[in-house]
Protein backbone atom coordinates (compact mmCIF):
# COMPACT_ATOMS: atom_id res chain seq x y z
CA UNK A 1 0.00 0.00 0.00
CA UNK A 2 1.23 3.28 -0.92
CA UNK A 3 1.26 6.26 1.02
CA UNK A 4 -0.86 8.16 -1.72
CA UNK A 5 -3.40 5.61 -1.28
CA UNK A 6 -4.07 5.87 2.56
CA UNK A 7 -7.05 8.31 2.52
CA UNK A 8 -9.00 7.89 5.24
CA UNK A 9 -7.42 10.01 8.52
CA UNK A 10 -8.26 7.11 10.88
CA UNK A 11 -5.07 5.07 9.44
CA UNK A 12 -2.63 8.01 10.33
CA UNK A 13 -4.62 8.65 14.09
CA UNK A 14 -4.20 5.31 15.20
CA UNK A 15 -0.46 5.19 14.20
CA UNK A 16 -0.48 8.35 16.12
CA UNK A 17 -1.93 6.94 19.00
CA UNK A 18 0.59 3.40 18.82
CA UNK A 19 3.24 5.89 18.45
CA UNK A 20 2.62 7.93 22.01
CA UNK A 21 1.70 4.67 23.59
CA UNK A 22 5.37 3.66 22.61
CA UNK A 23 7.38 7.10 23.31
CA UNK A 24 8.99 6.42 26.43
CA UNK A 25 12.36 4.90 26.52
CA UNK A 26 10.97 2.84 30.04
CA UNK A 27 8.18 1.33 27.54
CA UNK A 28 10.42 0.66 24.45
CA UNK A 29 12.62 -1.24 27.90
CA UNK A 30 9.58 -2.99 28.48
CA UNK A 31 8.41 -4.56 25.46
CA UNK A 32 11.90 -5.49 24.73
CA UNK A 33 11.87 -7.37 28.32
CA UNK A 34 9.08 -9.17 26.74
CA UNK A 35 10.01 -9.97 23.59
CA UNK A 36 10.89 -13.37 24.94
CA UNK A 37 7.99 -14.85 26.85
CA UNK A 38 5.85 -13.26 29.61
CA UNK A 39 6.41 -12.07 33.07
CA UNK A 40 5.06 -10.68 35.95
CA UNK A 41 6.15 -7.28 37.61
CA UNK A 42 8.88 -8.82 39.87
CA UNK A 43 10.69 -10.01 37.31
CA UNK A 44 10.55 -7.05 34.64
CA UNK A 45 11.94 -5.04 37.89
CA UNK A 46 15.07 -7.83 37.82
CA UNK A 47 15.72 -6.62 34.57
CA UNK A 48 14.74 -2.87 34.66
CA UNK A 49 15.31 -0.43 37.02
CA UNK A 50 12.43 1.64 37.87
CA UNK A 51 10.30 2.53 41.14
CA UNK A 52 6.95 0.04 41.46
CA UNK A 53 5.09 3.03 40.42
CA UNK A 54 7.01 3.62 37.47
CA UNK A 55 6.87 0.48 36.12
CA UNK A 56 3.06 0.23 36.87
CA UNK A 57 1.84 3.06 35.29
CA UNK A 58 4.29 2.17 32.07
CA UNK A 59 2.42 -1.18 31.84
CA UNK A 60 -0.95 0.22 32.52
CA UNK A 61 -0.17 2.84 29.40
CA UNK A 62 0.99 -0.19 27.34
CA UNK A 63 -1.71 -2.13 28.29
CA UNK A 64 -4.42 0.78 27.63
CA UNK A 65 -3.04 1.10 24.12
CA UNK A 66 -3.45 -2.67 23.29
CA UNK A 67 0.23 -3.41 23.28
CA UNK A 68 0.65 -5.75 26.42
CA UNK A 69 -1.82 -8.22 27.76
CA UNK A 70 -2.20 -9.59 30.87
CA UNK A 71 -3.58 -12.09 32.90
CA UNK A 72 -3.62 -13.10 36.42
CA UNK A 73 -2.07 -15.91 38.31
CA UNK A 74 -2.34 -16.08 42.52
CA UNK A 75 -1.64 -12.81 43.37
CA UNK A 76 0.70 -12.31 40.79
CA UNK A 77 -0.01 -10.50 37.13
CA UNK A 78 1.78 -11.54 33.97
CA UNK A 79 2.17 -9.34 31.10
CA UNK A 80 3.23 -10.60 27.53
CA UNK A 81 2.76 -8.94 24.06
CA UNK A 82 -0.71 -8.83 22.48
CA UNK A 83 0.51 -6.91 19.41
CA UNK A 84 3.25 -8.76 17.55
CA UNK A 85 3.33 -5.72 15.37
CA UNK A 86 4.91 -3.65 17.74
CA UNK A 87 7.59 -6.10 18.59
CA UNK A 88 8.76 -5.86 14.65
CA UNK A 89 8.47 -1.82 14.50
CA UNK A 90 10.35 -1.56 17.37
CA UNK A 91 13.27 -4.17 16.68
CA UNK A 92 13.39 -2.44 13.03
CA UNK A 93 13.62 0.88 14.24
CA UNK A 94 16.47 -0.18 17.27
CA UNK A 95 18.60 -2.10 15.26
CA UNK A 96 18.61 0.30 12.76
CA UNK A 97 19.80 3.31 14.97
CA UNK A 98 22.09 1.02 17.06
CA UNK A 99 24.00 0.12 13.32
CA UNK A 100 23.31 3.93 12.96
CA UNK A 101 25.55 4.77 16.21
CA UNK A 102 28.35 2.44 15.15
Amino acid sequence: MKSSEIEDDSVFESAAELFKAMAAPMRLKIISALCNGEKNVSELRAEITTTQPNMSQHLNTLYQAGILGRRREGVSIYYFIANEKVVHMCRTICVQIAIDQN
